[in-house]
């Protein structure tokens, strides 16, 4: 009977295969801030590096033309569920790459989950993502909340900055990522004086600041990212934050980031980034095809990881020759990665990609030979040694098939 039952049910697999074949357009959409506080990091230049994914496919996938839609989520969560919604039931979007904020994130995936549509984040870092909010059909391609902390306050509290205070932006990815950091930081033996919640956009940091400078803790950690992390980090020197004692931790930053600050400011951060445009060749060959379409800027890490993620997923269509959301998510997870960006690396049954980090420190101004040549690479940190086990990340919901 067991034996009729799995036959019955790949019988059933198989018509579905052969209802979704690559017959139509395939359409994807990046969507993302592009008209706020998160569109610097994101925003249009993930769009260009789609295209360009897009354009090495050579437009098409089995001689059906590859569309591309770029919404605007506004960074609201319930424009971006609107949006989701009417792509998936009303444009017939296949796949939604990016979205680079949590608790939108952790909505649309719902929706995502319940049509049986691909949802790959790239922009987001809430770990729930592919732990108790994971899905079949969901994938997260960069950075996490439990994998930053762990690659970030370890070294950290080894390095003498036990104490911390943290100044952290009120929604799903800075309540994750001080979770995440503080869980850390106290089982090395450090302690956390306390926090601070700002709203995302805000642009007056300094009430917030001067707590954590009178808290006395020798690490003020901003969770927060992007445009509050470049505000935090202007108004913090103001008041000679990060100059003595007390020393800035950023828990999560961008190249672009950086390149807004200047070296002077920002000289001697470190940070975690799973890409850098002069890391390697492959990785400088891609910084100046993006460069060239978008005005002279390099790519952030959460723009290149959305070339490798469009790339693997079109990649994905082809060899499965199917466009049903569980069928593709299923070939990427049996496919390595084959970019600069993750080579060989591999999706995990919770939809979670192996790829590790580049622990990078904002270059001295002096060591600066031209506008984006700003970091310099210390080391790598391989993915097993930071990426939380699938057995504590309390998903309930794989893949029955893997």
């Amino acid at each position: 009977m067991k034996r009729l039952m799995l036959g019955a049910a790949a019988a059933l697999l198989g018509v579905g295969v052969a209802q979704a074949q690559v017959t139509k357009d395939v359409t994807i959409a990046v969507m993302n801030d592009k008209s706020s506080v998160f569109s610097d990091a994101g925003g249009m230049g993930s769009v260009i590096a789609a295209q360009l994914a897009i354009d090495d496919a050579g437009g098409k996938v089995r001689g059906q033309t590859v569309k591309l839609l770029g919404p605007d989520h506004q960074n609201k969560v319930d424009v971006g569920v609107t949006l989701a919604k009417q792509m998936y039931d009303q444009q017939n979007v296949d796949a939604i790459f990016d979205i680079g904020n949590s608790a939108i994130s952790l909505a649309v995936q719902e929706i995502a989950r319940e049509r049986g549509k691909v949802l790959v984040h790239t922009g987001s870092a809430t770990a729930d993502i592919f732990g108790k909010a994971c899905s079949p059909t969901g994938a997260m391609w960069l950075y996490d909340t439990y994998s930053l902390a762990q690659g970030i306050a370890k070294a950290i509290v080894k390095d003498g900055g036990d104490t911390w205070f943290f100044i952290t932006a009120d929604y799903a990815f800075g309540h994750a990522m001080e979770a995440e950091v503080s869980k850390i930081v106290k089982a090395s033996g450090g302690k956390v004086l306390g926090s601070v919640r700002h709203p995302v956009g805000s642009m007056d940091f300094s009430s917030f600041l001067l707590q954590a400078q009178s808290s006395g803790a020798k690490i003020i950690a901003l969770a927060n990212a992007s445009g509050d992390t470049v505000t935090s980090i202007k108004q913090a020197r103001e008041f000679q934050i990060g100059e003595g004692d007390q020393k800035l931790a950023v828990l999560i930053f961008y190249l672009t980031s950086v390149h807004s600050l200047g070296p002077k400011a920002t000289q001697g951060v470190k940070y975690l980034s799973a890409y850098y445009w002069d890391a390697d060749d492959a990785s400088r060959a891609f910084g100046k095809r993006f460069a060239a379409k978008s005005g002279g800027k390099m790519p952030t890490q959460a723009q290149a990881v959305v070339y490798s993620a469009v790339r693997h997923y079109l990649r994905a269509v082809d060899a499965a020759n199917s466009v049903d959301g569980l069928t593709v998510m299923r070939k990427m997870k049996e496919m390595p990665v084959d970019d600069f960006f993750a080579p060989g690396a591999r999706v995990r049954a919770d939809g979670r990609l192996m790829n590790g980090y580049l622990l990078t420190e904002v270059k001295a101004p002096a060591d600066v030979k031209q506008g984006w040549d700003l970091l310099k690479v210390l080391g790598r940190v391989k993915a097993e040694d930071v990426m939380r086990p699938i057995s504590e990340g309390g998903c309930t919901r794989l893949d029955p098939a893997q």
